[in-house]
């Protein structure tokens, strides 16, 4: 019987430093489902559990394949470890499925370059290199310094006369050697850990016995912790990401796309004058967007619960047909797609609030926008970078027809 593999990704919904981050979408996809789909495309992993306090994550890592075991509040907070993350997880999976997990894997969602050969090494280096535990690690040929405290600054009789501020962390600053003529360091990638199960639970911690290291591409090695890490990572990501496949729609997938108004093509906000007239912001980009794509040959249709006559002042400025004041849009929905002789499955729905969940569950491409609910993105299938209002739109017609339509 072959071993039993589990990939835990821990995903808890408070981050402070990016809000909603393991949401947080680059390339087109949540952070959680990137992760998911790459652990499901190893070669060895069993199972793939997230480990949650949130619900939009559940809904994203559902959606992506995962199965999700809910995360207690005791070790849902700021000083949580991974490791009671994952072994909490390991404990539950074994629960349910009445069988014991053989080697687990800690994989980071923050890490959004991960890919399935770095989770087939380290599950390799276990299952039949021997080792106990094992991490993703790249080549690393910087000099490392640290700045001493305030009382390292302070002159000995020793120091007086060489103290000099920084301090050589892996190597002598008298000496530069050549990259060649020093040992070859690697750094630790924060990505993928693998651990025996059995002596993970005895441990407690992710390094025990023999560690095997696993090579990985430092292009690659990135980590997510504040917005500038997520803008990186976002411009990164048509580099990195090519040849990836499903990850975001092309012309060939889609058939229609039908668009939400309120939060999807304005941001959300009314203007109100005295005389109770309301005025809304939509992006000219977008509307550059929606010209390409009807240029295209897609069939478009904006469909909103709003009665403002707003709506359909813009879809005649977008020449595009329009259904607005309607109570149930996935009943609307259905019916202009018969309608049109269109299937459900080749449709890209834009949304942004919980009224376009049951949109979702009926088209092929459920696209949520930046800045939407966290259950709507979570239940999406790709998220666009930019918010409703700023050039989600334009976005979503460069998936489709090229990067001459990337926003701007």
């Amino acid at each position: 019987m072959p071993p039993t593999v589990l990939a835990v990704i821990p995903a808890r919904g408070g981050s402070k430093g990016v809000p909603a981050k393991n949401l947080a979408a680059v390339g087109g996809v949540p952070l959680v489902a990137r992760a998911v789909h790459e652990c499901r495309a190893s070669r060895h992993i069993t199972d793939v559990a997230v480990s949650t306090d949130d619900p939009g994550i559940a809904a994203a890592a559902r959606g992506a394949g995962a199965v999700v075991v809910q995360r207690p509040g005791d070790i849902a907070g700021d000083t949580a470890t991974s490791e009671a993350a994952v072994l909490h997880a390991m404990d539950a999976y074994e629960a349910a499925h009445g069988t014991a997990v053989d080697v687990v894997l800690l994989v980071q969602c923050t890490s959004p370059f991960i890919a399935r050969e770095d989770i087939d090494g380290v599950t390799e280096a276990i299952l039949a290199g021997g080792a106990d535990t094992a991490l993703t690690v790249a080549p690393f040929h910087g000099f490392v310094w640290r700045a001493p405290d305030a009382a390292d600054d302070l002159p000995t009789e020793e120091t007086s006369t060489t103290a000099t501020g920084g301090i050589g962390v892996n190597h002598d600053k008298s000496y530069r050697p050549r990259r060649q003529d020093r040992p070859q360091d690697f750094l630790e990638t924060g990505a993928a850990y693998g651990m025996r199960a059995d002596r993970f639970r005895a441990e407690k911690h992710r390094f025990f016995g023999r560690t095997e290291l696993v090579r990985t591409d430092a292009a690659r090695v990135l980590e997510i912790d504040d917005p500038h890490d997520l803008a990186r990572a976002r411009a990164l990501a048509p580099l990195l990401d090519a040849g990836r496949p499903g990850a975001l729609p092309g012309r060939a997938d889609i058939d229609a796309v039908v668009l939400d108004f309120d939060g999807t093509q304005t941001d959300d906000r009314v203007l109100i004058d005295s005389d109770g007239r309301e005025i809304v912001a939509v992006h000219r980009g977008d509307g550059l967007g929606i010209a390409a794509l009807r240029r295209a040959e897609l069939s478009l249709l904006i469909l909103s619960t709003e009665v403002n006559p707003v709506v359909a002042a813009r879809a005649k400025k977008l020449q595009l047909p329009v259904l607005h004041g309607i109570d149930r849009k996935d009943l609307a929905l259905k019916q202009w797609c018969e309608e049109q002789g269109i299937a459900p499955e080749r449709v890209l729905y834009v949304g942004n609030d919980v009224n376009d969940l049951p949109c979702f569950d009926l088209v092929g491409w459920p696209v949520a926008v930046a800045g939407a609910h966290d259950v709507v993105r979570g239940a999406a299938r790709a998220v666009t970078s930019a918010p409703g209002g700023g050039g989600a739109i334009r976005e979503i017609a460069a998936w489709l027809l090229g990067p001459s339509l990337q926003p701007v």
